[in-house]
C-alpha cells in the first residue's frame, strides 16, 4: 500500500515513483538511544595541566593552530592583525617535540604567508586560509584557500602553495579595512568536505579549482572538497564566525562575535544544511524566515572552536562544543541536548586564557590553545604564545605509523574512542587500493557492536571511496532506524556523485518517526534536483506559533525553536528545486508554507500564480497573505560585486539590504495599487503597513512609521580635558597598578559617566541613541585594565565599532565623527559634540578611516584614582 504522503501526485508521479523502487512504508519508529546518550553530560571530572610550550619570541601575535595526530603543532602567526594592512608579517611556525617528554624543542619556520586565519594538518598537507597580496602596490586583493606539502616532513613546505579557492573575501573592505570580518577558520568533517567560516565581508567570484565561481553577500559557512572542486555554500547569515566545530555526527556549531550593540550580540548556533540564519536583513524582523541561534549570550568575541571527542578525557569535558572567546578570555563549553532535529544547550566557562584565539587537540589527547595575549588589533611581535593542556594523570601515547599500516589495521582505527584517531585513519584509507578501503570501511560502517560514532565514520570513507558506485549497499543501510539518517546523508552529500541515488527513500523518509532523518530527507531532495520531489515537499507543515515579529518589534532571533527546522528546510529545498508551479498549486492546502517558499521565487509565474490565487480567495486572511507575499517579491537583492561592506553597524530593517526591481515588479506595484484602491480607507492602514514593513516605496500607498526626535546633551570636552588631577600626573603604569587594589564605586562611576563628558560619545542602554561605541556591554569584550588604558590612551588600540571617518561631500563639506548608521544609500554620521549629519551615498566624494580616536587623550586626567576606579568599574559591570 502506498504511503499517505504519495497521495494526490497525480498518475505521472506514481510511474516516476514505482520507476524508482518499492513502495517501502513509512517508519514509525525511530532508534535514537545512542545518540542521545553520547551527548548526556557525565560528573565525571578531573584538574587539568596547562604549560605553555612556545611564547611570543616563536609564535608571536598567534592567530591560529592546527597539531598533526603525531603531536606537531603548526601556528599562524599574524603580526599584521585583524586592522593591519601592510604584507610581509605572518608565517606558519612548525614546533616539535620529538621525545614527546613536554618540552617544544625545535621550531621551523613553515611557510611566510600573510594573515593567517585558518589551519589544517593532514598527512604530509597542510590547508592555509590567509591574506593575498598580488601585485607590487601591497594592497590585499582577496583571501585564498591553498594547501602546502612537506613530503620529506622536515618542517619546510616543499615550494609554492596550490590554490583551491581564490578570492573568497571581498577585496574592497579587505583593502580598506583588514582582515576583522573577512574569511576565517578551516575544519575538514569526517565526511571529507573542508568547512570554511566565512566572515561578513561575504566575497565575490571566489573561485574553486575546477572554475567554479560563487558570490555571497554576508557570511556563513562554505564547504569545499580537499582537491579545491564541488565549492559549494552550506549555511548562510551569520555575522563574523572565526572557526566552526563539528562533532562525530556531521553537527556543526559556532559561536560569532559581536555586534558593538547593533542587535547581534555573541551566538551560538547549530547549523542545519541550506538553513538561512538572518544577519542582517532578517534576524531582527524576519525572524518568520530564519532558524535562530541556541543562544545569545551578550558581549564578547568568538574565535576558535573544537568538538571534544575523546575517550581519554574525563566525560564531563568529553563530546562537547569548545568555543574560544578573545573578548571574554575564555575557552567555553556549550553542553548540547537534542530537541527534534536540533539542539539546545547550555554554557560554561572552562579554560581561561588571555585573548584565546584557536584550539584543537592532537592523537595522543592532548590539547593546544593559542592565546593573543594583547597584542593588539594590528599584531606585535612581543604579545602571544602557545599552551598545551591535559587531564591530571594523562600519559602519553604514541599515535599509529598511518602510512605503513595495513587496510586492515586502519579499519580497526576508524573504531577508535576519538575522532582524531578515525578522521586520520579515514584519509589514510581514502588513498589505499579503493577495493579493499571500501570493504575494510563498510565492515566498520555495517557492524552494529560497534560504536555510532564509529559506524558513522564508516558509511562517510565508504562513501567517499565509493562515489555512486556505493549506493546499493547504503540503501541497504539506510533501512536500520539507527543509521538511516547518515545513510541518507551520506547518499545525497556529493552532487557529482547523485546519478544512481533514487528518490524514493527520501520521500518515505520526509515523514519518517525520527526528525533528524526527516531533515535529513529534506535537505537531500533539495541536492538531488528533481521536481517531482516538491508536492512531497509541500506536505510538511508549519507550526501556529511561527508568525512575523509586529512592526517595530524583534523577533526571536536567539531563541531555540525544534518545531521551525522541518518546514524552514523545506522551504530551502523547494527554492532550490525552483518549485514555482508546485507551490502555487499548494496555497489552498498547505498555504503557509506554499507562500513562504514563494517569497523567494522571483518568477513572473510566481506573481501571475499569487495573483490568481487572490481572486479566487474569500478567506480575508488568506488575501492577506498573498499580498504580503506580492509585497516581498517586489523587490529582489541587488547583485553583488564585492565593492563594498555594510559595516559594524548595518541597516537591519530587512528584508533586502540593497534591493533592485525586476521584471515583474511593475505588474506587482500595479496589482498592490488596485486592491489599496478597492479597499479605500477600510484597508488604507495595511497597504501602508506593506509598503514600510516591504520598503516598497510606493508613495501611493503611504506610511505609518514616524521618528522620535532626540535630544542631545551639550558637553565641552575640550575644557574637562584641559583640568589636572591625580590621574593626569601619574604614569598609565602606576595608575593601573593603583587601580588594582581599589575596588570603585559604580554609583560613583555612573555620575562620572556623565560628568566627565562619557555621555556624549556613548551610550550605555540599547534604545538610546547610537552617537558612538556602544558601552552596554563593554565588561564582556574588555578585562578592567583594557578599559583604563582605554581611557588613558584611547589611540592605543581602537576597536571594532569604535572608528572614526572623516567623510567629504561634492558641496565642499566635511564631517568628521562615528558611522551611527548605514544603508544601502545612505549613512549617519555623529560628531563629538552629538551632531549628526545623513548623507545619500551618491553625494559623498571621499570617505576615511581615521587612525585617531575621536575621544581626546586627558579626558581623566583630573580624576584621582578612586574616582578613576569608580568609572572603570561602572564601565566593567555593563555586560
Amino acid at each position: 500500500m502506498l504511503s499517505r504522503s504519495w497521495l494526490g501526485f497525480g498518475l505521472l508521479n506514481l510511474l516516476l515513483l514505482a520507476a524508482c523502487g518499492s513502495d517501502r512504508p513509512v517508519s514509525t519508529t525511530a532508534d535514537l538511544a545512542e545518540f542521545d546518550e553520547y551527548f548526556t553530560p557525565s560528573a565525571d571530572s578531573a584538574s587539568l595541566v596547562m604549560e605553555n610550550i612556545a611564547g611570543p619570541e616563536i609564535v608571536p601575535s598567534p592567530a591560529c593552530l592546527a597539531v598533526l595526530p603525531t603531536g606537531e603543532v603548526f601556528v599562524g602567526v599574524d603580526k599584521m592583525g585583524s586592522l593591519g594592512k601592510d604584507p610581509g608579517y605572518g608565517s606558519i611556525v612548525r614546533l616539535v617535540d620529538a621525545d614527546n617528554d613536554g618540552t617544544y624543542e625545535s621550531h621551523t619556520e613553515f611557510t611566510r604567508v600573510d594573515n593567517p586565519r585558518g589551519i589544517m594538518a593532514v598527512g604530509d598537507r597542510v590547508y592555509v586560509l590567509h591574506t593575498a597580496f598580488e601585485g607590487d602596490d601591497d594592497v590585499a586583493t582577496g583571501m585564498d584557500l591553498v594547501v602546502f606539502e612537506d613530503k620529506d616532513r622536515d618542517g619546510v613546505a616543499d615550494g609554492p602553495a596550490t590554490p583551491l579557492i581564490k578570492h573568497i573575501s571581498s577585496p574592497t573592505p579587505l583593502s580598506d579595512r583588514g582582515t576583522d570580518h573577512a574569511t576565517n577558520g578551516i575544519r575538514m568533517g569526517i565526511d571529507g568536505w573542508i568547512y570554511i567560516a566565512v566572515g561578513d565581508f561575504g566575497y565575490h567570484e571566489a573561485t574553486d579549482r575546477s572554475g567554479n565561481k560563487h558570490t555571497m553577500l554576508g557570511g556563513g559557512i562554505v564547504r569545499v572538497r580537499p582537491d579545491g572542486t564541488e565549492m559549494e555554500v552550506y549555511a548562510h547569515g551569520t555575522r563574523n564566525i572565526y572557526d566552526v566545530a563539528i562533532d562525530p555526527f556531521m553537527n556543526i556549531f559556532t559561536r560569532g562575535n559581536t555586534n558593538d550593540g547593533g542587535g547581534w550580540n555573541v551566538r551560538f548556533i547549530h547549523y542545519l544544511q541550506s538553513g538561512e540564519y538572518g544577519y542582517p536583513t532578517l534576524f531582527k524582523h524576519f525572524t518568520d524566515e530564519i532558524l535562530p541561534a541556541l543562544v545569545d549570550v551578550g558581549g564578547g568575541s568568538g574565535t576558535g572552536s573544537y568538538f571534544l571527542d575523546d575517550n581519554r578525557w574525563p566525560a564531563r569535558y568529553n563530546h562537547v562544543p569548545l568555543m574560544a572567546d578573545w573578548g571574554r578570555n575564555q575557552l567555553y563549553i556549550h553542553r548540547v541536548e537534542r530537541d527534534g532535529p536540533t539542539f539546545t544547550q547550555t554554557e560554561e566557562p572552562f579554560i581561561e586564557l588571555p585573548q584565546i584565539t584557536d584550539v584543537d587537540v592532537d592523537g595522543s589527547g592532548r590539547m593546544f590553545l593559542a592565546a593573543w595575549d594583547g597584542a593588539g588589533y594590528r599584531g606585535s611581535p612581543d604579545k602571544g604564545y602557545v599552551v598545551k593542556v591535559v587531564p591530571e594523570g594523562w600519559s602519553y601515547e604514541p599515535f599509529p605509523e598511518l602510512r605503513t599500516a595495513s587496510v586492515a589495521r586502519l579499519g580497526e582505527l576508524l573504531r577508535a574512542g576519538n575522532s582524531v584517531t578515525r578522521f586520520h585513519a579515514q584519509q589514510e584509507l581514502l588513498n589505499r587500493p579503493a577495493e579493499e578501503a571500501a570493504a575494510a570501511a563498510w565492515t566498520v560502517a555495517s557492524d552494529p557492536t560497534q560504536s555510532l560514532a564509529a559506524r558513522v565514520a564508516g558509511v562517510y570513507t565508504y562513501a567517499q571511496i565509493t562515489c555512486g558506485e556505493g549506493t546499493e549497499k547504503l540503501l541497504e543501510l539506510s533501512e536500520e532506524n539507527k543509521m538511516r539518517e547518515f545513510a541518507l546523508r551520506a547518499l545525497a552529500d556529493r552532487k557529482s556523485c547523485l546519478a544512481s541515488v533514487p528518490l524514493e527513500p527520501f520521500l518515505t523518509a520526509v515523514h519518517d518517526a525520527n526528525p533528524r532523518v526527516q531533515a535529513a530527507a529534506i535537505v537531500a531532495l533539495g541536492r538531488l534536483g528533481r521536481p517531482e520531489a516538491a508536492p512531497t515537499l509541500l506536505e510538511v507543515s508549519v507550526p501556529a506559533s511561527l508568525k512575523a515579529p509586529a512592526a517595530g518589534t524583534e523577533g526571536p532571533h536567539a531563541t531555540p525553536n525544534a518545531g521551525v527546522v522541518l518546514p524552514h528546510l523545506a522551504v530551502r529545498s523547494l527554492v532550490e528545486l525552483k518549485a514555482v508551479d508546485a507551490a502555487v498549486a499548494a496555497i489552498d492546502d498547505n498555504p503557509r508554507l506554499a507562500l513562504w517558499t514563494l517569497r523567494y521565487l522571483h518568477d513572473p509565474a510566481a506573481v501571475e500564480g499569487l495573483t490568481t490565487a487572490y481572486a479566487k480567495q474569500d478567506d480575508p486572511e488568506l488575501q492577506q497573505e498573498i499580498l504580503n507575499t506580492l509585497a516581498r517579491l517586489y523587490h529582489r537583492e541587488a547583485p553583488y560585486k564585492g565593492d563594498w561592506w555594510w559595516s559594524t553597524r548595518p541597516d537591519t530593517h530587512g528584508p533586502y539590504y540593497k534591493g533592485e526591481s525586476w521584471e515583474s515588479s511593475e505588474r506587482i506595484k500595479s496589482f498592490l495599487l488596485q486592491e489599496a484602491d478597492a479597499g479605500k480607507s477600510e484597508k488604507a492602514a495595511f497597504f501602508a503597513g506593506l509598503n514600510d514593513r516591504y520598503r516598497l516605496g510606493i508613495d501611493e500607498l503611504g506610511s505609518v512609521e514616524t521618528e522620535e526626535a532626540i535630544a542631545e546633551t551639550e558637553v565641552d570636552l575640550s575644557a574637562i580635558s584641559k583640568e589636572k588631577g591625580q590621574v593626569g600626573k601619574a604614569s598609565i603604569e602606576d595608575v593601573i597598578l593603583a587601580l588594582a587594589e581599589l575596588e570603585g564605586d559604580p554609583a560613583r562611576g555612573k555620575e562620572l559617566f556623565v560628568s566627565q563628558g562619557c555621555m556624549a560619545c556613548h551610550s550605555i542602554e540599547k534604545g538610546q541613541v547610537m552617537k558612538g561605541p556602544f558601552m552596554g556591554q563593554i565588561g564582556s569584550i574588555m578585562s578592567r585594565d583594557q578599559i583604563a588604558e582605554s581611557i588613558l590612551k584611547p589611540n592605543a588600540s581602537i576597536s571594532q565599532g569604535f572608528s572614526s571617518y572623516l567623510i567629504e561631500t561634492r558641496d565642499g563639506e566635511a564631517h568628521v565623527g562615528f558611522v551611527t548608521a548605514e544603508s544601502a544609500d545612505a549613512l549617519t554620521i555623529r560628531d563629538v559634540a552629538g551632531n549628526s549629519a545623513r548623507l545619500k551615498k551618491s553625494d559623498i566624494t571621499n570617505r576615511e578611516e581615521l587612525p585617531m580616536s575621536m575621544m581626546p587623550e586627558g579626558l581623566a586626567n583630573a580624576l584621582s584614582f578612586e574616582e578613576l576606579a569608580s568609572l572603570v568599574t561602572y564601565l566593567a559591570q555593563q555586560k
